[in-house]
């Protein structure tokens, strides 16, 4: 048996950063990583945005960037270009690497190939610490608080019943791959019931021949198998593959994002909910590392202090308000707009697009980014031409 102060479960952008912070602040952290190294499996496209990934301390030799945006539907097609790049898809595996060489040079222990096989509880019925298979063999860790960011599985909070397993979901496959001809600058998403019948497509660049190229589908709203459609897809070389010459896959990338806002609660005596755990991602276009490093750091700062208080409930909640002022009315929104997107036709999906080629760029971006303030999108539904834009941007201001 050891003691620690904080336990953080799981070895992605959230649980690395909580690591970082907590150690750095003083706190006694060890952290579990499930697989045999850190981002081992990727389980994410990494597209996101330069100016609030560089805020974060991310910087160009870890991304690709982007400044023009492709959406194809089946009989319509519309790119959307600045003067300066504003997205930008990651190497993954390597900005992983790096938030954990910040944990572990600000002291915090990482352990991976180690699973949680149970959570200990004191007679209160409050988490005490985990049980937990390592490759030193079975250990037993106490602590006065868990971190739990184990993705979309939510490991911890589901053992203890704090919460259910996801109802709304997304399932993505992608292959990382060698591409003959890519414009490495543009990223694009493909919509239309040929790629997927609730979902889109997406063909991601990380270099000038290397690209993600994936379909993702909402569940429940199809059964489809997001991997048998890609490789139909990627077989019959679907616009745009045709013009992409040879494609080689080199990596196989699949995962479950959740689909339904935020966790009513996301902490508990002892207990803190971060990333995907959490609901932490925006639905449009399923982004979530900027913020599992943003609230992941928030959680190991909030989670350090709460050690004077026992980290019971009341001295974390300031991790909660945080969150939900910052995220919740634009994961809302979000969400509205993923829902309307997911019922479209073939033929709506066309005049969707039609919308989107009267925004300007700066109006483009903050659509896709979820920034929609109330002042921005009434502008919008007031002045756009078009009547399906208007009721597209009214979605957006509902409660």
């Amino acid at each position: 048996m050891v003691k620690y102060d904080i336990a953080v479960v799981g070895g992605g952008p959230a649980g690395l950063s909580a690591a970082h912070i907590a150690a750095r602040s003083g706190a006694k952290v060890i952290l579990f990583e499930k697989d045999g190294a850190i981002a081992q499996n990727i389980r994410t496209s990494g597209v996101t945005w330069i100016d609030e990934i560089e805020k974060l301390g991310i910087h160009r030799e870890y991304y690709n960037p982007i400044n023009k945006y492709s959406f194809l539907s089946p009989s319509n097609e519309v790119t959307i270009g600045g003067p300066v790049a504003s997205s930008c898809v990651l190497n993954v595996r390597g900005t992983y690497q790096y938030l954990a060489s910040l944990a572990a040079e600000s002291g915090a222990e990482l352990m991976i190939k180690s699973k949680v096989t149970n959570v200990k509880v004191n007679l209160e019925n409050r988490i005490a610490g985990l049980k937990v298979s390592t490759p030193k063999g079975d250990l037993t860790v106490d602590c006065n608080l868990v971190i739990d960011a184990s993705g979309f599985s939510s490991s911890v909070a589901r053992r203890l019943g704090i919460v259910s397993e996801w109802k709304r979901y997304g399932i993505g496959a992608e292959y990382e791959c060698y591409c003959e001809n890519i414009d490495n600058e543009t990223w694009v998403l493909l919509v239309g019931q040929m790629y997927s019948n609730a979902g889109y497509g997406w063909i991601f660049p990380l270099s000038k021949n290397r690209a993600r190229i994936g379909i993702g589908v909402g569940r429940p709203e199809s059964n489809m198998d997001p991997l048998q459609r890609l490789h139909f897809i990627m077989e019959k070389k679907l616009k745009p593959l045709d013009k992409m010459g040879k494609i080689q896959p080199l990596e196989l990338h699949y995962g479950f994002i959740p689909n339904e806002g935020l966790r009513r609660s996301t902490v508990s005596d002892g207990l803190i909910l971060v990333g995907d755990s959490a609901g932490q991602s925006n639905p449009l276009v399923l982004e979530g590392i900027r913020y599992a490093i943003e609230f992941g750091r928030l959680a190991g700062e909030i989670g350090a202090k709460s050690l004077s208080y026992n980290s019971d409930r009341e001295s974390l909640l300031d991790y909660e308000r945080i969150c939900k002022s910052k995220m919740e009315s634009k994961i809302k929104s979000a969400l509205r707009v993923q829902y309307r997107w997911l019922h479209l036709s073939d033929e709506e999906w066309d005049r969707e697009i039609e919308i989107l080629k009267d925004l300007s760029y700066n109006d483009f971006l903050d659509f896709i980014k979820a920034n929609f303030s109330t002042i921005n999108i009434m502008r919008l539904a007031l002045n756009h031409p078009r009547l399906a834009a208007r009721e597209l941007f009214n979605i957006v201001l509902k409660h």
